[in-house]
């Protein structure tokens, strides 16, 4: 092997020859494009950035995106499509994310036996599927309400790992407390193959349904997603004022989503629909009599010391007594101390999972800086601000709903909010248009943006999980899966929001 060879080989692992070749075609065009585009240069090669960003999320399952959307974002500060500065900005402003992300996801962690445990009753106790999802949807509904979408969403990957790994290590021959590569199927026997695949189809329905849950809680409160704090506060709504005002619109939104996760099981459309197999069943329900049988004084009072912080934890989330990584913190440091762990080796891996999202969500940032930088979005927004009545109403949901789904909902909401206030303060809008289009900007970053990955912190790191390759959960297969309830909640979304007074 030649030294170039070598180099080739080397440069982004075991990623296609093909997506190396196109990486290297993006980093060769866009100083092109910024050099030769004149005067538009700078906005063609942001656009082109974005593009090319997406393209590395879509192929997330052939190289973790960290990589490729580094050399892009790195790229591009050098080329000046944006600055450190600004990059730096971007992060700060979404550091109580970076938090969250960090210290809740090492905390959830460390109570991974007694949430299992939780689950695992629902899922054996829950005979009818179609129960058991339109169940889980709600649930994940209604604590994203009050709590975190990404937290929610960080339990549920938690429950749906330790589900697979029991199952893979079982259809592997290895026993529940072997170490096993549950990555590789090598070692499955051929006569559980079918029945792995049929648990990986309904592990992913029942994530997605789980996923688009958190979209459908998130939407109601001041507290659902960190847009709608930003709203709140620009608009000078307290918590029960904001429920009330956006509830004719995510109301109507959740009673169709619920309906749309019915519909969906019931027809096995678009992926969805697949039972929990016999099998699975009886190794789970195995597995727990086991769990149950061997478990000492010690093990009860862990799942008892666990059950109190997870109290502990919705308490404090509920009251918001603190930034939610924070709060993540002092969940990690209880839980420690009251299950016995004071290994730095097994605290460290508690972060595993979390620190290449958070790595690959900066990246993200870099990438709405050069957004912001090049000034993307200003001509889409003068155009629906020069609009009137109901059409104006209706395009900024619809201007909302398209670059949250391909951007970040928070930046969105962040620049239109902003700009309909000035809007309202120098006298262009009255305060009744001004809390209409709230509300509007509400809706049409919180729903439409379930269309992809990109548009929610929440579903992005679902998609870049250890369990989404696992389970065969890829960017294409998300986006097939969410079709169904984009086009039902955004439609149902615009209609309610025309009906606003």
């Amino acid at each position: 092997m030649t030294l170039v060879q070598a180099f080739s080989r080397n440069f982004l692992g075991n990623a296609p020859a093909w997506y190396k070749l196109a990486v290297l075609g993006f980093l060769i065009l866009n100083p092109l494009v910024l050099l030769l585009g004149g005067e538009h240069g700078a906005v063609a090669a942001g656009w082109l950035l974005l593009i090319e960003f997406i393209f590395t999320l879509a192929m997330a399952l052939k190289c973790y995106p960290l990589l490729a959307g580094g050399l892009l974002t790195i790229e591009a500060v050098v080329i000046g499509l944006t600055t450190p500065v600004s990059v730096y900005n971007e992060t700060v402003t979404a550091l109580p994310v970076i938090l969250l992300l960090i210290f809740m996801v090492a905390g959830i962690y460390f109570l991974k036996e007694s949430l299992l445990f939780a689950f695992t009753k629902m899922l054996l106790g829950i005979r009818s599927h179609l129960t058991l999802c339109v169940t889980v949807t709600v649930a994940a509904a209604v604590t994203s309400a009050f709590l975190d979408a990404l937290t929610v969403v960080a339990v549920l990957i938690t429950v749906g790992l330790g589900f697979y790994q029991v199952f893979h290590r079982f259809a592997s021959g290895k026993h529940y407390d072997v170490e096993h590569d549950v990555g590789r199927d090598e070692a499955v026997q051929e006569l559980h193959r079918s029945d792995l695949d049929a648990f990986r189809s309904f592990l992913r329905g029942l994530m997605m349904h789980a996923a688009i849950g958190t979209a459908l809680g998130g939407v109601m409160t001041q507290v659902g997603e960190p847009q709608n704090l930003l709203i709140a506060k620009q608009v000078g709504w307290d918590f029960l004022t904001f429920f009330v005002r956006v509830a004719p619109v995510s109301i109507p939104v959740f009673i169709v989503g619920i309906a749309t996760c019915a519909l969906l099981e019931k027809l096995r459309w678009f992926g969805y629909g697949c039972e929990l197999p016999p099998s699975v069943r009886e190794v789970l329900g195995q597995y727990d009599r086991e769990q149950v049988a061997k478990r000492t004084t010690r093990d009860r009072a862990m799942l008892i010391a666990q059950g109190m912080v997870v109290l502990l934890l919705v308490v404090a989330l509920g009251m918001h007594v603190a930034e939610v990584g924070l709060i993540g913190l002092a969940i990690m440091v209880l839980a420690t101390s009251l299950i016995g762990t004071n290994d730095e080796h097994r605290i460290g891996k508690a972060f595993e999972s979390a620190l290449p999202f958070t790595a690959l969500l900066v990246v993200f940032f870099a990438v709405v800086a050069v957004l912001h930088d090049q000034h993307l979005f200003e001509p889409i927004i003068s155009a629906v601000l020069h609009l009137q009545g109901s059409a104006r109403l209706a395009m900024f949901y619809v201007a909302n709903a398209v670059l949250s789904a391909i951007s970040d909902n928070v930046f969105v909401a962040t620049i239109y909010i902003s700009e309909i206030k000035a809007a309202m303060l120098e006298g262009m809008i009255s305060k009744p248009e001004f809390e209409s289009l709230a509300v509007a900007i509400n809706a049409g970053t919180n729903i439409p943006s379930i269309a992809t990955p990109n548009g929610q912190a929440a579903f992005l790191f679902l998609l870049t999980s250890a369990l989404a390759p696992l389970i065969r959960l890829s960017y294409g297969r998300m986006l097939w899966m969410a079709m169904p309830y984009t086009l039902t909640l955004t439609v149902t979304g615009l209609a309610a929001l025309l009906r606003l007074p």
